[in-house]
């Protein structure tokens, strides 16, 4: 009878799906202007800005779209100035939103936290 347990024990463990998934971000790079507050239907509020990243790889910079939600991150943001270098750790995410011609998104870097280099 234990090893009826024991076998079935494994057969649930097997089910089981393990989640190896991460969203964990740390880019570096220019603030391309100051930060602006943007107040949403909802009433929240959230500050942004974009990072221009040089590519690792090939000749050239991306240009990413930061925003900053908790009232911590979106005052150090709302200092910020253009061309100035900084750290930014979070996670990718993407936004949806009714528009005009229907449904519309874009992605999204959440920063969790803001440090000057």
């Amino acid at each position: 009878m234990a090893a009826t347990k024991n076998a079935v024990k494994k057969s649930e463990q097997l089910e089981e799906e393990v989640d190896y998934s991460l969203n964990d971000l740390l880019l570096r790079g220019r603030v391309s202007a100051p930060a602006t507050t943007k107040e949403l239907p909802s009433g929240d509020k959230v500050v942004e800005f974009r990072l221009i990243v040089t590519r690792a790889e090939r000749e050239g910079v991306d240009t990413l779209d930061i925003a900053a939600w908790s009232a911590k991150i979106r005052k150090v943001a709302l200092t910020l100035e253009g061309d100035e270098w900084i750290e930014v750790s979070g996670s990718i995410h993407r936004r949806f939103w009714q528009s005009p011609t229907g449904v519309a998104s874009r992605w999204q870097i959440e920063a969790a936290e803001i440090v000057r280099l």
